[in-house]
C-alpha cells in the first residue's frame, strides 16, 4: 500500500519521485523496465481481428542532479508507442531545472508533462496495464503520446496540505511564431493545478489546462481547446478508492467528457486487486458514441523492485466488442 500511496501523491503533485539510487551527494538515478504479454480480440461485424505480442514495452533512465538550491532532471526513454511510430523510440522523454525559493517555492524550466490527469507517465504509476482511456485527448499523464509534453516555465508552490503549479508552454519542437510568407503564430498555452490533502485520508486535484492552435495566415478557422480536470482518491483499511473526471471543449467541435472509477484493494503487502471503470465520449464521422471499459487487474509483488500485473479489460464502443488479457513485469530501481 505504501507505494500505492506514493504513487497517488505523485499524481496529485505532492512528490516528485517515489525512490532514486544515490551514486554521490549530487547525483541519483531511478529507472525501470517494463515488459508484457498481450493477446487482443476485437469483436466486429466489419473488422474482427485477433491480436498477440509479447516484448519489452519501455525502458526508462532517469538521471537527477541537484547542487544547492538547483535540481535537475533528464529521463532518457525508449518507448515501444515511439517505436510503433516510425521513430525508433530513444529520445529525451523529460529534461528539466528546478530552482528552489524559501518557503516552498519553485521554478521549473524545460521539457515536462502535464500535472493534471489521474494516471502517470510511468508503470510505477499505474494500477493496471491499460491505460483508461484510448483517446490521446483523454490520456493526460501518457507523455510518451507526446500530447501532454511541452517545453516552458513551471512556477510552483508546495506546503505539507496544498500544492500550486502554474506553467506556460508550448507543444515540443514547436515554433511560437514565423515571419515568413504563410506562416503562423501559436500563442503560449497555459496550465493551472492546484491540489489539497489537508482532509484526513482524502486527497483532492484540480486542474485547467488551454492550449491554442496554431493561428494560419489566410483567416482559417482556429479550435482552441481548454481541458478541465478534477481527481480524487480516498483511502481506509487496505483500500484505496480513485476518480477522476475530465471535460474537453473544443473551438467548433462537439464537447466532449471522461471519467474513470478505480477501486484497489491490498489482501497483504504482496497480493493485491484493481478494478476499474470508465468511459469516454468519441465523435467519429459526425456521430458521437460511449465508449466503456471495464477492468480487472490482480497484481503481485514478488520483490519489493520486480512487480507483475494479470488484467482482464473488456471494451465497448456500441459497435465493437474488444476482450484484452494481458501480463505485465516491471522492474522499477
Amino acid at each position: 500500500m505504501k507505494n500505492k500511496i506514493l504513487a497517488l501523491l505523485a499524481t496529485i503533485g505532492m512528490v516528485s519521485s517515489v525512490s532514486a539510487v544515490e551514486i554521490n551527494d549530487n547525483i541519483s538515478i531511478n529507472g525501470f523496465i517494463d515488459g508484457s504479454w498481450s493477446s487482443v480480440d476485437t469483436d466486429s461485424t466489419t473488422n474482427p481481428a485477433d491480436e498477440r505480442a509479447m516484448g519489452v514495452d519501455e525502458v526508462e533512465l532517469n538521471f537527477i542532479v541537484t547542487a544547492g538550491s538547483v535540481s535537475g532532471e533528464i529521463h532518457l526513454d525508449n518507448n515501444w508507442n515511439d517505436r510503433t511510430q516510425g521513430d525508433d523510440g530513444n529520445g529525451i522523454e523529460q529534461a528539466h531545472f528546478t530552482y528552489s525559493f524559501e518557503n516552498g517555492l519553485s521554478a521549473q524550466i524545460g521539457r515536462f508533462g502535464t500535472a493534471a490527469g489521474l494516471e502517470r507517465e510511468d508503470p510505477a504509476g499505474l494500477y493496471t496495464y491499460s491505460r483508461s482511456y484510448n483517446d490521446a485527448r483523454f490520456d493526460l499523464g501518457n507523455i510518451d503520446n507526446n500530447v501532454y509534453r511541452f517545453d516552458g516555465v513551471r512556477l510552483a508552490y508546495a506546503s505539507d496540505q496544498f500544492s500550486l503549479s502554474v506553467a506556460a508552454f508550448n507543444p515540443t519542437d514547436a515554433v511560437e511564431e514565423t515571419n515568413f510568407a504563410g506562416g503562423s503564430e501559436d500563442d503560449l498555452d497555459y496550465e493551472i493545478a492546484v491540489a489539497f490533502n489537508g482532509l484526513e485520508n482524502l486527497d483532492l486535484a484540480i486542474g485547467l489546462h488551454q492550449r491554442n492552435t496554431s493561428q494560419p495566415t489566410g483567416g482559417a478557422v482556429v479550435d482552441d481547446i481548454t481541458l478541465l480536470n478534477v481527481t480524487a482518491g480516498y483511502t481506509f483499511n487496505n483500500v484505496l478508492l480513485l476518480g477522476e473526471y475530465i471535460k474537453y471543449d473544443e473551438d467548433n467541435n462537439a464537447d466532449l467528457s471522461a471519467y474513470t472509477l478505480i477501486a484497489d484493494y491490498d489482501f497483504n503487502d504482496k497480493v493485491g486487486i484493481a478494478v476499474r471503470y470508465s468511459e469516454y465520449e468519441d465523435v467519429t464521422l459526425g456521430i458521437q458514441d460511449d465508449i466503456n471499459k471495464l477492468t480487472f487487474a490482480p497484481n503481485y509483488a514478488i520483490t519489493e523492485s520486480l512487480g507483475t500485473i494479470l488484467e482482464y479489460s473488456s471494451t465497448d464502443d456500441g459497435n465493437n466488442d474488444e476482450d484484452m488479457l494481458a501480463i505485465e513485469l516491471t522492474y522499477t530501481f
